[in-house]
């Protein structure tokens, strides 16, 4: 009897041997997938974005490819939901990617910031970043980010590029120099527009103290149709250079239609109109993306406002196209950024302009913290230049009334 007991015993060992090799139990077995000691790899962080249109707009193009990019040299998963409006569908967009896992939620365009802002408070663990927006500095809220970048030094650079064109026009003969007038297509008479072209304006004028420009508007973001009939319209009001804060490739294609040269925003519009683009700018989000993922990794505090400059790569300027630029634009641009990165240059530098006749004092307010009435709270002008985008983030320069040379053209603010 204790034979056949023994047997049966060795019989059960046999067979219980590979089960339990089976289930990890020899010392031979592989490590999981990714090389986690004893249980699954860490699922990477998910990062989400909201862009009012999707990559047919320039605008929402530079933060997408910005996006993808930057979360690929992070290592998170990226998660992107184009074509959400400025109202209720941004703030069911933001719950959406919550629950998708995202533990950071950017977004795109100005009329997305309260819906934003009601995300933030709702779900208190997640990042909340929200680009070209106001509220983060009274806000107070430790979710909630407002970020922009110095474009007004991009926008006076390619202004100098256009005024040296304008001169070369004027050298040639081919107009006289109270003609050099250029016309600017903007969406909306927003702040973040009025400090754009105004900038842009002053660089021109850096170079071609004659320059005149007149602005209208569209009131949209993104219509090609109207930024198309925008720029025919100023051209026909005798503008002979065109350049835009709007989305569409509409202003370059008719620009490139009539032989007129044009600068463009957010990105190079060689390809749409190869004999008559001189330059873009545009911000690089780049930077700001990777400050905030890092940030969070870290577990380290991030500022309300964020602010990213020429230094810190965040302003470009992209693609001078040498076959329509006036020669000696290049070391005319190199020569100027130099003066902007060392401070011997302001945009704003308040001898170089005036309103109404007017040059802003020292104690020249601004709306920085934004209310209803628009009320000018905050003294931004000191050591003789407008301190832009320095008190927060977006910007604020003034947009009751404009630079003195430049036309407003249909436009009640």
């Amino acid at each position: 009897m204790k034979k056949k007991l023994i047997a049966l015993m060795i019989i059960l060992a046999m067979i219980m041997m590979p089960m339990l090799a089976a289930c990890g139990g020899g010392g031979g077995s592989e490590e999981p997938a990714g090389g986690d000691e004893g249980g699954e790899a860490e699922a990477a962080m998910k990062v989400g974005l909201i862009t009012l249109h999707d990559e047919n707009s320039t605008y929402d193009k530079n933060f997408i490819e910005a996006f993808k990019a930057s979360c690929e040299k992070e290592g998170v998963e990226p998660i992107i939901k184009t074509n959400i409006g400025e109202d209720q569908a941004c703030y069911e967009a933001a719950g959406e990617l919550v629950d998708e896992g995202c533990s950071i939620v950017f977004a795109d365009s100005f009329g997305h910031e309260d819906f934003m802002i009601q995300a933030a408070k709702e779900f208190p663990d997640v990042q909340f970043c929200h680009a070209t927006g106001t509220k983060a500095h009274t806000e107070g809220l430790a979710n909630y980010h407002n970020a922009f970048a110095a474009i007004y030094e991009g926008r006076f650079l390619a202004g100098v590029a256009a005024g040296m064109k304008l001169n070369e026009m004027i050298e040639s003969g081919q107009i006289t120099a109270d003609k050099a007038k250029m016309g600017y297509v903007g969406a909306y008479t927003y702040n973040e527009v009025v400090s754009g072209y105004t900038s842009f304006f002053l660089g021109a004028r850096y170079v071609c103290p004659s320059v005149t420009m007149d602005v209208t508007f569209t009131s949209s973001w993104y219509d090609e149709t109207a930024e198309k009939e925008a720029a025919n319209k100023l051209m026909d009001n005798g503008c002979v250079l065109i350049s835009q804060h709007a989305d569409s490739f509409g202003a370059p294609t008719a620009c490139e239609d009539r032989g007129v040269p044009d600068v463009s925003y957010n990105g190079s519009t060689k390809a749409q109109g190869p004999n008559t683009y001189i330059i873009s700018s545009r911000i690089n989000w780049s930077p700001y993306y990777e400050y905030v993922i890092e940030s969070v990794k870290n577990g380290t505090a991030m500022d309300p406002d964020y602010t990213g400059t020429i230094a810190t790569g965040s302003v470009e300027i992209l693609d001078l196209n040498e076959d329509v630029a006036a020669e000696g634009t290049q070391a005319k641009l190199d020569e100027v950024k130099a003066g902007l990165e060392d401070g011997s240059i302001h945009v704003f530098d308040t001898s170089t302009f005036t309103i109404k006749g007017e040059t802003l004092g020292d104690d020249f307010l601004a709306d920085v913290d934004s209310d209803a009435d628009y009320t000018p709270d905050t003294n931004v002008v000191s050591d003789g230049y407008f301190h832009e985008s320095e008190m927060r983030s977006a910007p604020y320069f003034p947009n009751a009334d404009p630079v003195d040379g430049i036309n407003l053209l249909d436009v009640a603010f």
